[in-house]
């Protein structure tokens, strides 16, 4: 595979587990590369976790799959902003994107789709549009969110990129009863796209604005 041609990479992530679910397996290409990849985080999600676990074991979860992926746990930025309520928050949070575009400057920022109906993957995905759109915006599927699926960018990965993508979501020790965390349901994904593609393997994103 050909390099891509971006060499600093903000992804934006509501809660904990979004990037390694609707990007990982691109985000691990890009490192492969030697690209720098900075990661926000809004929510830890601490009044979602199961019973009889610590409130911030997502967050510990977070930094053994971003480990896993190969991202610097320097370059992640976590806040705590409460699960299901970031309407509330909407003007903080884009005072954070505003701030970390001006510090980063990355030529790449993968958020959420403006298609993803979860209000807070929502809210991350509107305020991205207005911090970064002088900047390249591809949004990122979870296809149980997503009411229309946008697949108008399609990023080749590879069976080394999937394996990586895999194993940082089953960091995710917390969230294994979802049925969507399931490693074979990425692979089926990475299948499909890739044959909308015409390549082995891929991750699908929306094109929501490309600077050249």
């Amino acid at each position: 595979m050909k390099s891509l041609p971006f060499k600093k990479i903000l992804a934006l992530s509501a809660h904990t587990d979004d990037i390694e679910f609707g990007c990982g397996a691109t985000l691990h290409r890009l490192l492969e590369q030697n690209s720098e990849i900075h990661v926000i985080v809004f929510s830890i999600c601490e009044d979602s976790v199961p019973n009889g676990l610590s409130k911030d074991v997502l967050l510990h979860e977070m930094y053994r799959s971003a480990k896993m992926l190969g991202i610097k746990k320097e370059n992640i930025e976590v806040h705590r902003f409460p699960v299901r309520k970031f309407p509330q928050y909407r003007q903080e949070i884009l005072e954070i994107l505003v701030a970390a575009g001006k510090k980063i400057k990355p030529d790449l920022v993968f958020t959420h789709s403006t298609q993803d109906v979860h209000q807070d993957h929502h809210t991350v995905a509107e305020e991205s549009i207005r911090a970064f759109r002088f900047t390249t915006l591809l949004g990122f599927e979870l296809p149980w969110n997503n009411i229309i699926s946008t697949s108008q960018v399609i990023v080749e990965v590879n069976e080394n990129n999937l394996q990586a993508k895999t194993q940082a979501v089953a960091c995710y020790e917390s969230q294994n009863f979802r049925s969507y965390a399931e490693g074979d349901i990425f692979l089926s994904q990475a299948k499909l796209r890739g044959i909308q593609g015409r390549k082995p393997y891929a991750e699908a994103f929306e094109a929501i604005r490309f600077i050249f």
